[in-house]
């Protein structure tokens, strides 16, 4: 698999599928972990049918983390190259000032981190976008 960061204009709203959320609280990172899975994963989902990017970031990240307060920032579009197929996404950054209970749902815990998780869902993916996106804080609180 190969992660890009394609050219900021190269990607529309109509080529995503996928919105990532590397989300912190608390000088925390916040991963979550899937009920039939026994791995960690940054949160994120698909877009559905009629659903902007930016709604669909703020549904993964409420349902995947139980965030109730929180603020939502669009960084960047990237692409996963896999068996001569290219998926998009969209990359979100998100602070949560106030996490609730968990609701029912496909995720069975969250852990708060100083860094990556070292067991992952998606190894070949998940630490560009991470690393992205922390590249990316550091550049804007320069």
């Amino acid at each position: 698999m190969v992660v890009s960061f394609p050219e900021a204009g190269t990607i529309t709203d109509r080529d995503l599928t996928y919105v990532v959320i590397v989300a912190e609280t608390k000088g925390k990172w916040i991963f979550c972990k899937h009920k039939d899975r026994d791995t960690w994963e940054i949160p994120g989902g698909h877009i559905e049918s009629g659903e902007k990017p930016m709604e669909a970031a703020a549904r993964e990240l409420q349902e995947e983390t139980g965030a109730e307060v929180f603020e939502l920032k669009r960084l960047c579009a990237y692409s996963v190259e896999h068996e001569e197929r290219t998926s998009y996404g969209l990359l979100f950054h998100a602070h949560v000032e106030k996490l609730k209970k968990m609701p029912n749902s496909e995720i069975s815990e969250i852990s708060l981190d100083d860094n990556l998780p070292g067991k992952l869902t998606y190894p070949e993916i998940q630490p560009d976008l991470f690393h992205k996106v922390k590249t990316e804080l550091a550049e804007y609180r320069r």
